[in-house]
């Protein structure tokens, strides 16, 4: 069995900014690339922080307006900082988290919701950009289809993985959700076959019916059960 790693869904081209670039540069990118947020890289293209349309925003937003009107909002130390930025780096977010190409889907998600961002610039070994992934790339995964992830269960977590004899177990997928229904040899091989299943790239659930001929768990109790 194989997972999907940030390194299959990641962005490699990415639109990227100097510490020196102008914001109407920065908002130029944006603009040109269709992207919500630009890392912004030194000279190595190591990434020294991110800047995003809602740091423009916010410090458009602490402008006065067109009557020379201080704005009501603009309360915050971050909001008033901003005002007076003129490149990216001045108006950059930092420190920037990063990921890494081969990290898993489920480690990252968990990472980008505890840490509260929408995006990672992904780098290698040497602190490289390589890439960028969002929460959007990261649910590529549950688009795939029934029939795929089908495939996998069968041929992969209970052929080659399990070894289990063709057959013996009947699997059916139906937008993620797992069914499995059948008999396996132990008793104590279900929970084993439920675990496989569920890190399977794209399974919601899994719903099992499965009896088994020898209850491995329970030497005392009859050697043949119907389906639990």
């Amino acid at each position: 069995m194989s997972h999907r790693t940030v390194a299959d869904v990641m962005t490699r081209n990415v639109a990227t900014a100097g510490p020196e670039a102008s914001l109407k540069t920065v908002a130029r990118s944006l603009n040109d690339n269709g992207v919500s947020a630009l890392p912004v890289v030194d000279t190595r293209r190591h990434p020294i922080g991110i800047v995003s349309e809602a740091d423009l925003l916010r410090r458009q937003a602490g402008l006065p307006d067109t009557e020379g009107r201080d704005p009501i909002h603009t309360t915050t130390s971050t909001d008033r900082a901003s005002i007076g930025a003129r490149t990216a780096g001045d108006l950059m977010s930092t420190p920037v988290l990063t990921a890494r190409p081969q990290w898993g889907i489920v480690e990252t998600a968990r990472f980008l919701h505890e840490r509260g961002v929408k995006r990672l610039p992904v780098v290698d070994e040497t602190g490289t950009l390589v890439g960028i992934v969002s929460r959007t790339d990261l649910l590529r995964p549950m688009l795939r289809h029934d029939d795929a992830i089908r495939d996998e269960i069968v041929d992969d977590v209970l052929g080659r993985t399990l070894r289990m004899t063709p057959g013996g177990v009947a699997v059916t997928v139906s937008e993620g959700v797992v069914s499995l229904t059948g008999q396996v040899e132990e008793r104590s091989t279900i929970p084993v076959v439920e675990r496989l299943c569920r890190s399977v790239d794209g399974v919601v659930s899994v719903d099992q019916a499965l009896g088994y001929a020898v209850d491995d768990l329970s030497p005392a109790a009859d050697s043949h059960h119907a389906p639990h």
